[in-house]
């Protein structure tokens, strides 16, 4: 069975979203990196790009597949993991820490709300499995 940190929120899709103050900080889950498989290659979001949640904001690719990655929420991006262009491994390795993607500065805290809090995600993603 996959991680679910308890202090995350997901979209259906497999991001994860970290809020602190008005500052959210996004990756793919835990689930995600065990589906694709070897991550090779990952495309982020460009910093001062604005963001509207749900949009497709990125590309992850592994040995198995490409896949989309979508915003959780809407704002501005004012940060990225430069370590993952040169290493997406880290993802696999660890999609809650090190394997971050980016951070956005959001607009509207309260968008938030429309996404699932863990025990919602693992339900979820136990009907996958």
């Amino acid at each position: 069975m996959s991680e679910v940190p308890s202090e995350l929120k997901f979209l259906s899709s497999h991001e994860w979203v970290l809020i602190e103050d008005k500052v959210a900080t996004v990756g793919v889950s835990d689930h995600a990196q065990e589906l694709l498989g070897d991550l090779v290659y990952v495309e982020l979001p460009e910093i001062g790009s604005t963001i509207a949640a749900g949009d497709s904001v990125g590309v992850i690719e592994s040995v198995k597949a490409a896949s989309d990655t979508y915003a959780p929420v809407s704002g501005e991006v004012i940060e990225i993991n430069e370590e993952l262009e040169g290493a997406p491994e880290r993802i696999n390795q660890d999609p809650y820490g090190d394997g971050w993607m980016y951070k956005v500065s959001m607009e509207d805290t309260e968008e938030a709300g429309d996404l699932l809090d863990a025990a919602a995600y693992s339900e979820a993603i136990a009907d996958e499995e």
